[in-house]
Parts: C-alpha cells; structure tokens; sequence
C-alpha cells in the first residue's frame, strides 16, 4: 500500500506579478527617456540674458571638436552648402539654428554663416542663423 502526501508542493512558478513589474519598468523608462534633453549632442551652449524666439527650421551643431552636424547627422564642412540648401529647399524666410559649444573658434561660426549666406544667393531666399545660448544665471 502506498502511501500519499496529502500536502503537494507544486514544482510550478507564476510569473505573472514578475511580468507586472517587467511592464511597469519599461513603462516608466520610456517615459523617463522622452523628458532626457533634447540635444543628443553635448554642447556646452555659452550664456546669454537676452530671450529671442524664433521658429525652428533647422539645427546645426557644432561640438567641442569643431565637428558640424546637421539635426544630428555629421557633415563634411565642404558640403555645407549643399546639405543646408537641401534640407530648406521650398522655404523663403526659415530660420537655422546654431547650437555651438563654448569653446568653439569662431571661424567655424563665421563658415556657417557664410555657407547660409551662399544658399540664400543661390536660392534667392532670406534664411537667417540664430545662434542659441543658455540662459545668464
């Protein structure tokens, strides 16, 4: 005669409260990613206490090694012209924002400037650069 164990332990494991946490975490890191900042290039912006807005029409960096990127994408400082005049093809008045790091000569400004300067001459356009700051503590 056999004898049965009338308390069985079940070998199983339930993961249904581990799923729960799972999707709460995922849940609350892709919230938290979309309020990181914006700039995905890191750029320490120098100060300014005067507060101009204007509409965004295209961003470019210029980072700490004196790299050029257009929203995000490097650019070869030849084909400046090029890309910029790309990228506001069909717009008259736009405005391009240029987001540099604080150590940054300006002859690199001034190159940008005048590559917009020559996209607006061969376009007949009015686009201007804006440059951005941080804001004066």
């Amino acid at each position: 005669m056999a004898i049965k164990s009338r308390n069985k332990i079940s070998a199983q494991f339930s993961t249904a409260s581990m799923s729960d946490l799972v999707f709460l975490l995922l849940i609350f890191f892709m919230l938290t990613s979309t309020l990181v900042s914006p700039n995905a290039i890191k750029l320490l912006l120098p100060s300014s206490s005067s507060k101009t807005m204007a509409k965004q029409s295209l961003t470019v960096y210029i980072d700490a090694t004196n790299s050029y990127f257009i929203e995000e994408t490097p650019v070869n400082p030849e084909f400046l012209v090029e890309t910029i005049g790309n990228k506001l093809q069909g717009q008259q008045d736009a405005s391009v924002v240029l987001r540099a790091d604080q150590s940054v000569p300006v002859q690199y400004v001034v190159t940008l400037i005048d590559a917009v300067n020559q996209v607006n001459e061969l376009t007949n356009t009015r686009h201007k650069v804006i440059l951005a700051t941080k804001p004066a503590k």
